[in-house]
Order: structure tokens, then sequence, then C-alpha cells
């Protein structure tokens, strides 16, 4: 066997700096953008179309066309899913992210993405529940248990809450209990479950799949 003549790991160059540089020109009088990035550049974790604007008119935008779907997931453990759950939900626009259990979680997996996603805390699953009903939100729990539907080919609530259990128990029985549909995701190896951080993915995408105007993705 010869010896790749790839570079190895020792060799690789540096990826080019994120974002852009101060704004050339003349800056423009639109009050969305920030006079601070505007000056020194913008190197945060947004599309491109957000590049200079300030953190309330990303926001505000938004807002303004974000997805009825809610996400939620339990954190009685500290789960370390939630940052890449509240990331993917930044990602598909969706209303907002429940924390259920503790209030505090890890933001590291967020990349800074909860700054421009709304978030909510609920005490205990029956809060979580209130909030449903008073919204008209259908509680879709995810759970590979028996009974539960295939996500695959689930017809899921357009205006729904998916609500997700933390690694390692997944839902708890009263998660499972009240919620108007179960779904789980097909798998063919030989875990039991996958990362909740990553289901949680999957049926957002399935979501997104069935509900959302493609022709509004960026």
């Amino acid at each position: 066997m010869t010896q790749s003549e790839e570079a190895g790991p020792t060799e690789w160059v540096a990826r080019e700096e994120v974002g852009v540089g101060p704004w050339e020109g003349e800056w423009p009088a639109d009050e969305r953008y920030d006079p601070e990035l505007l000056a020194n550049g913008d190197r945060r974790n947004v599309v491109d179309p957000y590049r200079y604007w300030r953190r309330e008119a990303i926001v505000s935008d938004v807002d303004s066309r974000r997805h009825p779907f809610h996400v939620a997931i339990e954190n009685f453990q500290h789960d370390h899913n939630i940052g890449t759950v509240v990331r993917t939900a930044n990602a598909f626009a969706a209303a907002a992210v429940h924390i259920v259990g503790r209030r505090r979680w890890n933001r590291r997996g967020a990349m800074v993405t909860d700054r421009y996603q709304h978030l909510l805390h609920h005490e205990d699953v029956n809060g979580l529940l209130t909030f449903a009903a008073a919204e008209g939100l259908a509680v879709v729990a995810v759970d590979n248990t028996p009974g539960s539907q295939p996500v695959e080919t689930a017809e899921l609530p357009r205006e729904c809450v998916l609500l997700f259990g933390q690694e390692g128990p997944g839902l708890s029985a009263e998660a499972q209990k009240t919620a108007s549909l179960v779904v789980s995701i097909a798998q063919f190896g030989t875990t039991r479950s996958i990362n909740a951080g990553v289901a949680a993915g999957i049926v957002m995408h399935a979501w997104v799949r069935q509900h959302a105007d493609l022709a509004k993705a960026w």
C-alpha cells in the first residue's frame, strides 16, 4: 500500500475567515443596519442577506415568516443536545423552542443561534401542554415506542409542537400519554435509538417537506 499524496491533518490550510469585512463605500441609510458592524465587519453566523443587520432587525424579519411548528425538548438531566436542537430549529424557522424541566442548558451547540430564536421554559410537561392547548397546537411526541406511527408516512399537523425526550431515557411516560400523535423514525441497525439532536432534525425536516414553501428557502 502506497502512502497517500493527500495533505494530512498537520498540513491542512486554515479556513478563510467567516463573514465580511467593513462596508465599502457609502453606508446605507436603512435603520436595520448596525453602524458598528458596518465599520468593523460582520463575522457572525448568519446568512448573507442579514449581513450588517442589527440583531433585533434580523429577529423581526424572521418573525414575519416563521413556520407554525414549535419544538420542545425535555431537560430533566441537563441534556447536552439542546444546543443542537435550537440551532436546527433556527435553520428551519421554528416558531419557538420550549425547554421542559431544568431552565439551564449547554448553549455551546447552538452556535449563537439562540440569539435569533424564541425560547420558552416550562417547569414540567403540564406547563407545555397548557401552552399548547391555549395556542391550539397539537402535540406530536417523537419516540420509538409500540403503537407509534412512522414519521416517514405520518401526516404531521401544520400547527403543532414536536416534543422530544432527553438522551437515554427518551420521552417521559407523561409526555407519551398526553400527546395527540406519537411518531417514530425508521431505523435499520442495532441501536435502540438515535441521538436526540439528530432525531429532532429529522422530524423537523419531515414537517418542512410536508408544509413549508420551499421557494422561500435561502
